[in-house]
């Protein structure tokens, strides 16, 4: 048996292709199927790796009989909510807007014109938890779709108006916005667990580096603590894999012990930003190791051999979530010997009785910061979960995710002076330029040799941010070039001139009801901070007076668009207007070379490496430093300090 999906590129959707129910892709005739048969539509969306939609495709999806209900009366939709964005944005609003919440698996009834008029995430195949059954919904929307219509396009007009006004609603921020975010954090700060809040408790590393941003100009020492709090809670906990290294999504519980285990690009990506910063700060070991560590893992089970970044792992494996990752104590000791197997269990809480579910989660909570002491235990127990179980990986290449992984890469170069750290990154944008990109048109997602057709703001966002940190690792022109190209290409495909800010989609996009300007920065970043961000460094190392222009507005949108700390990297981008890092013009002498100098320079900074002129002149005829900072220049000098 197979659907509409069998020829589908998206991991997700050829998951759902031998179901019973008959699936369609988003697509014009799917919607005008809908029309000519007179039926409402049902929008499934969620993404490969997540574990509550394989719950609800095993429960309802792989049900013939629910399945029969839906090819009776419904249009059916599977969405990858990684390939299309803009879909997953727009009804994960409406959703919100019925719910109070959201999530995936995302459930959505709506007309043939795309207007929703009920929205929900996992239901469960019989009511309970308060919940609905999933039959017994379909049943209920078919009966008034066919007897009480008017009763549901109302609930659609309402809902639709709702987002809309809310959408051009503003609030009037007052001009302490960095200073509340910082408050704010700390006041929801852990300081015996480490993290911000209760559980659940996800990694935000953009939180922690404005943050440790904040501490810095600011000369605070609070900020600081809470944040190397959170980085080795989060190293020692569960949350981090301790056989095979990198970061899950995040923590089910307040101690960062047990995850949900899915491993995501974008988590790993930002932390190896976040841990490679706070070395950098503070020259902890433990942070470097982390950084290196979670690197390692994404270069061995996350690139391709293209050299693209792949987008997820699984939390589940032989239809259990966690299973891969988990230990009995017995299992340990049969692996590793009597006398290593219980020294390694002691140290990494593996007991008899389990620490998660009856099983163990390694971890080092209750241990010291013992980070190379079980190398070789580590290598067995690594190659011996291999065996024992699998895990399914989402291989798309995501244009966006893959940009924050090449950031992450140059920036653990600037602080580990690896090059292989850097010959990944540059391997990644030689794929993303080969196969993702033509001119300045970008294209999302990419999977054996096809490439999506969509576009969206936060492929030329985050490319430009990484192209700016690949210019930062190397000093190679190039990369600033095409970052102002990219950067330019944003503004023309998705600037609103009217009202500031960017879409979501192009600005003459009119596919869905509404073409939202995210704004809020949850596990991801938005767009639009990251433009703030873009614009503020492209401003910053080129004197561009068109850059500086863009900047201000767009950060004057964020200022009374955002809230609280809802948009930590928005503030990281008006910190560094509002006090740049330091400037540095270097002018090479003729013989000296790039590479030579590259790693004398600090963490951030804004550098140019120039010709000698009249306006810089070289020193004692040496590569010379001119230093700029807090609106002033220091004299010339042959050695930078």
């Amino acid at each position: 048996m197979s659907n509409h999906l069998l020829n589908a590129v998206s991991p997700y959707l050829l998951q759902h292709a031998n179901n019973p129910v008959d699936w369609y892709p988003w697509c014009v005739e799917t919607f005008e199927k809908a029309k000519i048969e007179d039926k409402p539509v049902f929008l499934s969306i969620g993404y490969s790796t997540c574990h509550w939609c394989h719950v609800m495709a095993h429960e309802s999806f792989e049900n013939p009989e629910t399945a029969g209900i839906l090819n009776k009366h419904f249009v059916s939709i599977k969405v990858d909510r990684e390939e299309r964005p803009d879909i997953d944005s727009v009804y994960m609003s409406v959703c919100q807007a019925f719910t109070g919440s959201g999530g995936w698996p995302m459930s959505v009834f709506m007309t043939w014109d795309k207007k929703p008029f009920f929205a929900g995430t996992y239901f469960p195949p019989q009511q309970r938890y308060g919940m609905p059954g999933f039959s017994e919904l379909l049943h209920t929307v078919a009966a008034l779709w066919e007897n009480d219509r008017e009763k549901l396009l109302r609930s659609a007009d309402e809902i639709i108006g709702h987002l809309r006004n809310a959408e051009q609603s503003h609030a009037n921020m007052a001009d302490d916005l960095v200073e509340t975010a910082e408050q704010s954090l700390l006041d929801s700060f852990d300081e015996k667990n480490g993290g911000f809040g209760s559980a659940p408790k996800f990694p935000m590393p953009h939180n922690l580096l404005f943050l440790m941003l904040y501490a810095k100009q600011r000369q605070s020492s609070e900020p600081l603590k809470a944040v190397e709090k959170t980085l080795s809670q989060m190293r020692k906990g569960g949350i981090f894999d301790q056989i095979g290294y990198g970061f899950s999504r995040y923590s089910t519980d307040k101690y960062f012990l047990a995850p949900h285990f899915e491993k995501m690009l974008y988590d790993n990506a930002l932390l190896i930003i976040a841990y490679s910063a706070a070395y950098n700060v503070s020259k902890n070991p433990l942070y470097f190791d982390t950084a290196e560590k979670t690197a390692e893992y994404v270069l061995r089970e996350m690139t391709s051999p293209q050299g693209g970044f792949y987008s997820a792992q699984d939390a589940d494996s032989d239809g259990v979530e966690g299973k891969y990752y988990t230990f009995t104590r017995k299992e340990i000791v049969n692996v590793l010997g009597e006398e290593k197997g219980n020294r390694f269990a002691d140290i990494f809480d593996i007991t008899e009785k389990g620490n998660f579910d009856g099983v163990n989660i390694p971890n080092l909570l209750k241990s010291g910061d013992m980070i190379s002491d079980f190398t070789e235990e580590i290598r067995i127990l690594y190659d011996y979960r291999k065996k024992r179980a699998s895990l399914h990986i989402d291989d798309k290449i995501l244009l966006s995710w893959n940009s924050m992984m090449i950031a992450a890469l140059a920036i653990l170069y600037r602080v580990s002076n690896n090059e292989k750290y850097l010959n990944a990154a540059l391997k990644a944008q030689r794929f993303i330029e080969e196969n993702m990109c033509d001119g300045t048109e970008l294209y999302a997602s990419w999977r054996k040799g096809i490439r999506s057709s969509e576009s969206f703001l936060d492929d030329y966002a985050f490319y430009t941010a990484a192209l700016i940190e690949l210019y930062n690792s190397t000093l190679d022109e190039k990369f600033l070039e095409k970052a102002k190209q990219f950067c330019d290409e944003a503004v023309k495909q998705f600037y609103d001139n009217e009202n500031g800010g960017f879409y979501l989609s192009k600005s003459d996009n009119k596919e869905l009801f509404m073409n939202p300007k995210e704004t809020y920065d949850g596990a991801i970043p938005s767009g639009n901070s990251i433009m703030a961000y873009d614009l503020v460094r492209l401003y910053q190392l080129t004197e561009s007076k068109k850059y500086g222009e863009l900047a201000e507005k767009q950060l004057a949108f964020l200022s009374s668009a955002v809230g609280n700390y809802s948009s930590c990297m928005f503030l990281i981008a008006k910190m560094m207007f509002d006090c740049p890092p330091e400037h540095i013009t270097v002018v090479l002498k003729e013989g000296d070379k790039i590479v030579d100098l590259k790693m004398r320079l600090p963490f951030l900074a804004n550098i140019r490496i120039i010709s000698e002129s009249e306006r810089f002149p070289l020193l004692n005829a040496k590569t010379t430093y001119y230093v700029c900072k807090d609106n002033s220049c220091l004299p010339p000098t042959n050695v930078y300090d």
